[in-house]
């Protein structure tokens, strides 16, 4: 009979425990922050940069800010789709996409150089591609080995295809009928570098810090065009947080973005890693241009 009512108590405290561990990881998850950001470069670097931020964020937010990776572009999109990101660094097709998919979202910043961002169409040097002067030239590339990033990236693929397009150039046009998709900026320097694709395409901001950090081989690849301006990547938020975490709170978030600065040392590491001097406050009117070529080439329906 003891022994019964020993085992009783012990399952009783188990189940109290696990209901306790339950209600504990909910209460964390409704009062954390919960940012992301799709998975454009290695993820040893993006977990490093995220880190800083969620650190950064929350000393200035005075709320616990957690980083969650995803696996690839659209789990970043469906992620905020869902909910359960609650901030996202999107790039400007998959931020258009997530704030269509989420009305009353925001668009808060951007860096300095996401106003005025270009692409760079890179060749491998025994692919003998020579440097192209304008859009029209882009036709080089038909019949080759060529490789975008991710499919659903904005520098990667989504403003170079258009480019493309406008030479006359489609999908199956490039060798084997199809291109390819590295999945991420620095894959394609990889991939071009070693001659598995004769040119790619990749975001300008990766290509200048890989050179930077002396991570590429100029004697094997090459810039060969850099395209016409357009604005990229940026901060999109909930319509939501206010409620969740108070009035005014999105705001906050804003401030303390923009109010990053090189003064600060954790804050300077955090603006190098993005590749910038500071972010500036943005708005959806300045990704109408990615809408529209979205719709364009079928990434938005």
């Amino acid at each position: 009979m003891k022994l019964n009512r020993k085992k009783a108590t012990i399952t009783l405290l188990i189940f109290f425990i696990g209901t306790f561990n339950l209600l504990n990881k909910r209460v964390e998850s409704e009062t954390s922050l919960t940012i992301g950001a799709i998975p454009d470069q290695n993820p040893e670097k993006l977990n490093r940069l995220y880190s800083l931020l969620s650190s950064e964020l929350s000393k200035e937010l005075k709320v616990p800010v957690k980083y969650i990776p995803v696996t690839n572009y659209t789990a970043a999109v469906t992620g905020f789709r869902t909910g359960s990101l609650d901030l996202v660094w999107f790039g400007g097709l998959t931020g258009v996409q997530a704030r269509l998919q989420r009305p009353g979202s925001k668009v808060l910043a951007q860096r300095n150089i996401d106003r005025k961002f270009h692409s760079v169409f890179i060749a491998n040097t025994n692919s003998q591609i020579s440097p192209i002067k304008n859009i029209r030239e882009l036709k080089v590339f038909k019949g080759k080995r060529f490789t975008f990033g991710s499919e659903s990236s904005t520098s990667g693929r989504l403003m170079p295809q258009y480019y493309l397009q406008k030479a006359g150039i489609k999908l199956n046009d490039f060798k084997g009928g199809r291109p390819g998709f590295s999945g991420s900026h620095d894959a394609t320097i990889a991939l071009v570098q070693s001659g598995s694709y004769e040119a790619g395409v990749l975001n300008e901001q990766v290509w200048k810090s890989t050179i930077q950090k002396s991570k590429v081989e100029l004697s094997k690849v090459k810039v060969i065009w850099r395209t016409p301006a357009y604005a990229d990547y940026h901060w999109l938020v909930q319509p939501n947080l206010d409620n969740k975490f108070g009035l005014g709170f999105t705001n906050k978030i804003k401030k303390a973005l923009i109010g990053l600065n090189k003064k600060s040392n954790d804050q300077a590491k955090i603006l190098n890693l993005f590749g910038a001097e500071k972010f500036i406050p943005s708005n959806s009117k300045n990704y109408d241009k990615i809408e529209k070529v979205g719709r364009q080439l079928g990434k938005i329906r």
